[in-house]
């Protein structure tokens, strides 16, 4: 067992704040293995690395000794985490919950150790819950405190409609809580307010309040909005390895060493003697090379990593086409068509001027050979590989 000091090095380790660190400290040296818990909602059928921050946190708990409880908020779901939102949000039926809560058992387990994980779902004790014992659980909480929380305020002032149930949400939570009898809940800086309501309602129900502990929002491959699929800036811990392996390719060198905080598992003076190489000449690409066999070993096995890092280098460092390369059939207009409109609707870019800019900035090969004609014209039969960057690729044959 570690000493106490350095517990608590490892538990700060990536974490935005501990409230209150005191309550944890006593807490860790009565010697008993604390109840972890972290709710995920199952919102959509996959996690992606930005999920995974609390789960290699919970993995942390789990290597010190304790014990972690994985909820899945089936019940929850149903409601919708109105969290950030400036308008309601529309609730998961019941068999949108049941299918992607299937998934997440199956993807947890890739950082979890299923010996030592505890997976609960809320609709065990909510879906027992009366109309009558729900009114209750309202009225240990007050609409002026649900006020508090800054989009439910802003959504107030500025007149747009609150539903009532949005109100129940962060209160079933925070009686997840309750009924998990928690010693400790994780979750993103964004769910400070509801873990504090679960806090509240312990210390309502009798209980000894839970430890709150945020962590950070991890940001996606643009650098500036959190990961998310529906931006499109995400690494699903279920895609292929040498897609993984590419896409952390493709973060910059300062989101590099965010990613190393909050993803790798290595100690943290191995990052800083890292961070000091590159400082001192070392090429960033190299050490996010070493992030990337990290990340891709974890969620697909050892010696995965190593061998999309080759599949990288032998595509992008020495020019070769991925083995399996999207076909696609386009129509042409008077039996020809501009490279900058077959772009956009293969797919590869968003629009005829996005295709133009990547022509001009050298980022556009067809068949391996550049080109720089933005107006260059196809005849209908041609068949080509057409490349837009280092990462897109399409078997273009016009017709």
């Amino acid at each position: 067992m570690l000493d106490l000091d350095t517990q608590i090095e490892q538990i700060r380790r990536g974490t935005e704040e501990i409230l209150v660190e005191q309550e944890l400290i006593d807490k860790l040296k009565t010697g008993k293995p604390l109840r972890i818990k972290a709710g995920f909602d199952p919102t959509a059928p996959d996690l992606h690395l930005g999920h995974t921050v609390l789960l290699n946190k919970m993995r942390q708990f789990q290597d010190l000794g304790h014990e972690v409880m994985f909820l899945i908020g089936d019940f929850t779901g149903m409601i919708g985490d109105p969290t950030g939102k400036n308008a309601t949000r529309k609730p998961l039926t019941r068999d949108d919950v049941i299918e992607n809560a299937k998934t997440y058992e199956e993807q947890i387990f890739k950082i979890l150790d299923p010996k030592k994980t505890l997976v609960m779902f809320n609709s065990s004790w909510m879906g027992a819950m009366s109309a009558v014992d729900l009114i209750q659980l309202a009225a240990k909480h007050t609409v002026a405190r649900m006020l508090e929380r800054d989009d439910f305020s802003k959504r107030y002032k500025s007149g747009q409609a609150i539903a009532i149930h949005e109100f129940l949400y962060p209160l079933v939570q925070g009686y997840d809580s309750v009924a998990m009898k928690a010693d400790v809940e994780l979750g993103g800086t964004d769910q400070k307010f509801n873990l504090l309501v679960g806090r509240e309602l312990q210390k309502v129900y009798g209980q000894v309040p839970q430890v709150i502990m945020t962590m950070p929002i991890l940001e996606g491959l643009d650098g500036v909005q959190k990961m998310s699929k529906s931006l499109n800036n995400y690494i699903g811990i279920t895609e292929p390895p040498e897609e993984m392996f590419g896409k952390l390719m493709s973060i910059s060198d300062e989101l590099m060493w965010r990613y190393f905080e909050l993803l790798s598992f290595r100690p943290l003076t191995e990052i800083g003697a890292l961070k000091k190489a590159v400082e001192e000449g070392r090429n960033p690409r190299d050490v996010k090379m070493e992030l990337g066999c990290e990340i891709v070993d974890r969620f697909h096995g050892s010696g995965q990593g190593p061998q999309a890092q080759q599949a990288f280098i032998a595509r992008f460092q020495k020019g070769a086409m991925p083995d399996e390369i999207e076909e696609i059939t386009l129509s042409s207009d008077n039996g020809s068509a501009l490279i900058a409109n077959i772009m956009k609707d293969a797919g590869l870019v968003a629009s005829t001027s996005e295709a133009m800019r990547a022509i001009k900035q050298g980022g556009v090969r067809i068949d391996g050979e550049k080109i720089s004609d933005s107006k260059l014209s196809i005849s209908a039969g041609n068949e080509f590989v057409l490349q837009v960057g280092k990462r897109r690729f399409a078997k273009i044959l016009l017709q």
